[in-house]
């Protein structure tokens, strides 16, 4: 390439940006001066969503009350899985042999350009009775959550052997129950891929429960694929490529280009025959497993068991001490990482505190997502330079987002964002009023915007916020003596609460199941698939039902007192070794260091020694944050057998000194 050449191309790439830079300022510019012109931009604006006659969840601080069946006798609902018992019967006795051998028939199908577009009720009613009619289908959704404050079911696309279907959710919002009895029939297979989201989303905006799901994201997981995303499948089984990034285009919009067409299809259309190559290898490793009765486990059962497993989620708002209480201390933690705790003032936080709740306030009232009304940086950035005017406020908010996305080439957020412009004075009153309480910014901002003569329009999404303007959370106040502090230990705790909502396990870990030699002793507590292996062996029969209990056919090696090893043959009880929660507990690794040994026998002292190893595992490493009445219960079984001296050894604060 010659010199000339180079200079020309080098001029080439400087002329175009300089010219992306002068209409990223152009733009900044008009936004600015909108901004001025203050007015609700939802009077112009209106949204997709907006059209909706009823939504299930909505942006006021009410949980969310899931379906109640008729037949149900609970009289309260919201924290009960309907289906609770059609999908339990799924995970305890799964039909292998029955569900699964209706795959082999699927072969790979070129997708071609004909599918089927759903947009009236009448051909919702049609869709519904042609699947009801099947044995399985594939299903997947997308989501937009940018211009909506908990976000909505934008498409669903659904795949039979026959056709594709693609669901204008949009349209159809209010009739989407039609499908109900479709996705509850425990006779019907719904596949999917990565469905935790899919089933949360389709119970938030339809109540919609899925029964009888089988996952081919858990078969990776019990096949120890080494990757398990759709994208991956499609290229191993198909050989399909495909855009993920188009995951996240505006799936609001009608009509759907042709690139998100072929996207939305090709995440169900292939998934059919995938799970089909992936039940097969299922049972190729359960038939090469057969042959070594050493109790592994069976793979196409469990891939079925945890599919099922993601059916009981159910769908929750989440709820905290005060709005935006946990985004300010996801802030302060990020900038005091970046920054140091020193350099973070109470007046600071303070700012923070208060911005926060304003934009999730505005949030909620204009149905945005929090990243659309104000970026974390633009906060970070105004509660540092602490703008009043409204132009340098402006200023602040264009530069801080410039910093984060210099050409404002990826990003499609405009900066500042309607919702600053339409409530400029607002935001300026927010900075000026230092000593305002938080509840009483709360209480006049939600009156400005849905009052009487409020500047806002109100929706199906905000009228509640209005109606149950009392069921907000209260405010717990955080002393600003010693405030970084506080923020910390306030965003330990929810992070803990979050850890524990998401991954703490919900299920029963130990069935309790018994094992009793041909003899009639007992050999130990196992789980429910353990039975069923020696029983489907016929190794074992069933002497007990409730709970599960077999007896051995054959002479096993050893016992386990005979061995003195007395945890086996003691049941466990399915509660937290830290709070003594039952619904939920976390699962700990044993981990205790040398004890002194005691002069007390435990079984004379009333305690068996897998409870005095869970008490002293609870207390050395959850001592400080456990309940008070529970740490008390488990050093008083720590006492009984080691006397004081090791009683005050677990006691706090010295635990934490181990």
């Amino acid at each position: 390439m010659e010199y000339k050449d180079k200079v020309r191309i080098a001029v080439a790439i400087a002329s175009l940006a300089a010219i992306s830079i002068l209409f990223t300022s152009q733009y900044r510019r008009r936004r600015k001066q909108k901004c001025l012109a203050s007015s609700c931009y939802l009077q112009s604006d209106s949204k997709p969503q907006f059209a909706f006659k009823r939504v299930l969840a909505d942006n006021s601080f009410s949980h969310f009350k899931h379906l109640k069946l008729q037949s149900s006798t609970n009289k309260i609902s919201s924290n009960l899985h309907p289906y609770e018992p059609e999908i339990t019967a799924f995970i305890e006795n799964p039909r292998v042999e029955f569900e699964f051998d209706m795959y082999t028939s699927i072969d790979l199908k070129e997708m071609n350009d004909v599918y089927v577009w759903v947009e009236t009720e009448s051909q919702l009613k049609e869709l519904a009775d042609a699947l009801s009619k099947e044995r399985f289908f594939a299903v997947d959704t997308e989501q937009h959550s940018l211009r909506s404050f908990l976000g909505f079911t934008a498409l669903i696309q659904i795949s039979t052997q026959k056709e594709d279907y693609l669901l204008d959710t949009i349209k159809l919002h209010d009739a989407m129950g039609i499908l109900s009895p479709v996705f509850a029939d425990p006779t019907i297979c719904k596949v999917f891929h990565g469905a935790d989201n899919d089933v949360l989303w389709l119970q938030r905006d339809f109540h919609i429960y899925v029964v009888n799901l089988f996952d081919t994201a858990k078969a990776c997981e019990v096949l120890s694929k080494p990757q398990k995303s759709l994208a991956y499948l499609l290229e191993t089984y198909c050989g399909v490529a495909t855009n993920k990034l188009l995951q996240r285009e505006d799936w609001r919009q009608r009509p759907l280009s042709a690139e998100m067409l072929q996207y939305a299809r090709t995440d169900v259309h292939y998934l059919l025959y995938i799970v089909a190559c992936l039940i097969a290898e299922l049972k190729q490793q359960d038939n090469d497993n057969s042959t070594h009765p050493d109790g592994k486990l069976h793979l196409t059962l469990e891939a079925s068991r945890r599919s099922n497993m993601t059916c009981l989620q159910l769908y929750t708002k989440e709820v905290e001490d005060f709005p935006g209480e946990s985004a300010a201390l996801s802030i302060f933690s990020r900038h005091l990482n970046g920054q140091g705790g020193s350099s973070v003032s109470c007046e600071m936080q303070d700012l923070v505190r208060r911005l926060c709740t304003w934009r999730e306030l505005m949030a909620r009232v204009h149905d945005e997502s929090l990243r659309y009304v104000l970026s974390d940086q633009a906060i970070v950035s105004i509660a540092d330079k602490v703008p009043i005017d409204p132009t340098e406020i402006c200023d602040t908010i264009a530069q801080a987002d410039m910093n984060v996305d210099p050409m404002n080439l990826n990003s499609s957020l405009p900066s500042p964002s309607p919702v600053v412009c339409s409530h400029l004075d607002d935001f300026c009153s927010l900075m000026q009023e230092s000593k305002s309480n938080l509840d009483d910014i709360f209480s006049v901002l939600l009156q400005k915007c849905l009052g009487k003569n409020g500047s806002c329009p109100l929706s199906v999404y905000n009228y509640a916020l209005l109606a149950n303007y009392d069921m907000r959370p209260t405010n717990r106040s955080v002393s600003k003596k010693n405030g970084v502090k506080n923020s910390r230990q306030f965003a330990r705790k929810a992070s803990r609460e979050l850890f524990v909502q998401k991954f703490s396990c919900k299920s029963p870990v130990y069935h309790n199941c018994r094992i009793y030699a041909n003899d009639g002793r007992l050999l130990c507590y196992c789980d429910q698939r353990k039975l069923e292996w020696y029983l489907r062996r016929e190794l074992a029969k069933l002497i007990d039902e409730n709970p599960p209990a077999i007896m051995l056919l054959f002479e096993p090696k050893g016992r386990p007192e005979d061995e003195d090893n007395d945890f086996y043959i003691q049941s466990k009880k399915n509660i937290c070794v830290s709070c003594g929660e039952g619904s939920h507990y976390l699962r700990e690794a044993p981990a205790l260091p040398g004890l002194p040994s005691s002069t007390i026998n435990a079984e004379e002292a009333g305690v068996s020694p897998l409870q005095l190893r869970t008490a002293a595992m609870a207390l050395l490493r959850h001592g400080s944050s456990m309940p008070p009445r529970r740490r008390e219960e488990l050093t008083q079984l720590g006492i009984t057998l080691y006397g004081m001296a090791i009683g005050y050894l677990f006691q706090w604060p010295f635990v934490e000194k181990i």
